[in-house]
């Protein structure tokens, strides 16, 4: 168990060591616990070239922040009765027609999405990787690209496996994305706004960036310090383009298009942590905080389920995470990571605007702090 009383000095220091080293170039790290705020502290540079310090109300690119409030959206229509866990993707999207290799089209369910078990991936920069071949997107890439060509390229891609029976992390929140603006006949922006954004009055957070002078330029793991990317950039697997944050053409991606701040994100994980209220019933929330894919997950991470809204740690140990069986975490491959310990109470949101390593050893090494490892 955590000490009684946060050490500040801890996180400090864990932050001014990534900052001066030049792994992180800037960061906004929240901490409360029991929904009290017990750590708040914005460091380094928004833009490191000009010398724009980061603040705390600075807005960062999301990434995969961005999958949690697409799910909890989704999750509002099942509770409203438009959507249920085991409809058929095909009901929404008569055209979207994903295959095994055998050529087969099984049946998808919504579940499969929200779990990451559908048989779907992410492109990799392998020569031989299909995603790649077809050019499908992960929604932080190709500025300009239609959400109906990416569904197109991803249903010309096989599936990994038959849905259920594996967990791939990959394009399968955006496909939810597509399934919400079918159900809603809105965009995803209004359909997240109406029913999460809002409600927790989440004004900074969108798919567009309203006040660009507030929003972090972005930066790449570099030897000895990160760089700043230019357009497009590849940083391992991935290829980012920063100036899809600004294109108001590309497609809206539910599973990384967001743009918004540590304090935003804080509200929405907090009414997670307090059972949901006024987005999702406590029932509901109960359900997705739950691990939905029993050991399937395991093989990729071990300790770690995953169930409607991130992953769920199921073994400490084995996951080497400091916190308690039942904490949530997931991360943004921008440089942002959040997690929530529901015994201890902490909510923890930090972010970044250097990829990878914002969550990376960063994300690591301020979770040992907190926890006084």
């Amino acid at each position: 168990m955590p000490t009684s009383r946060l050490d500040s000095r801890r996180v400090d220091a864990v932050i001014d060591d990534a900052v001066a080293a030049g792994r992180i170039v800037g960061t906004v790290v929240l901490v409360a616990r029991d929904g009290v705020p017990v750590y708040e502290r914005a460091a380094g540079y928004a833009d490191r070239e000009s010398s724009r310090s980061t603040s705390i109300d600075t807005v960062f690119r999301l990434a995969s922040f961005t999958k949690p409030l697409t799910a909890a959206t989704a999750l509002a229509l099942t509770e409203r009765g438009l959507l249920s866990l085991d409809d058929s993707v095909a009901r929404f999207l008569p055209t979207f027609i994903p295959r095994l290799a055998d050529g087969t089209p099984p049946d998808i369910h919504v579940r499969h999405l929200l779990t990451h078990t559908a048989g779907f991936g992410y492109p990799t920069l392998l020569p031989e990787d299909p995603y790649r071949a077809a050019q499908v997107s992960t929604g932080l890439d190709q500025p300009g690209l239609t959400l109906k060509e990416n569904l197109d390229r991803i249903a010309s891609v096989p599936l990994y496996f038959a849905p259920g029976s594996g967990w791939r992390y990959g394009v399968a929140t955006d496909v939810l994305g597509a399934v919400i603006e079918a159900i809603t006949g809105e965009s995803l922006a209004n359909a997240i706004a109406a029913y999460v954004t809002d409600p927790l009055g989440m004004r900074d957070t969108g798919f567009t960036v309203r006040e660009p002078e507030r929003l972090a330029t972005p930066y790449a793991d570099g030897t000895p310090r990160a760089v700043r990317m230019t357009e497009p950039f590849p940083v391992r697997d991935l290829i980012f383009s920063p100036a899809r944050a600004f294109d108001e053409t590309s497609f809206q991606s539910g599973g990384g298009g967001m743009v918004g701040t540590a304090a935003d994100f804080m509200t929405f994980l907090e009414a997670v942590r307090c059972g949901g209220s006024p987005i999702l019933q406590r029932s509901t929330v109960d359900m997705a905080s739950s691990n939905q894919v029993g050991t399937l997950r395991e093989r990729d991470d071990p300790g770690w389920g995953f169930g409607f809204l991130s992953g769920v740690l199921i073994d400490p140990e084995r996951a080497q995470w400091p916190s308690q069986v039942g904490s949530l975490r997931w991360g943004g491959v921008w440089g942002n990571s959040w997690f929530i310990d529901p015994v201890a109470g902490f909510t923890v949101v930090s972010l970044s605007n250097t990829a990878l390593e914002g969550q990376g050893a960063f994300r690591q090494q301020i979770a040992d702090a907190i926890y006084g490892r």
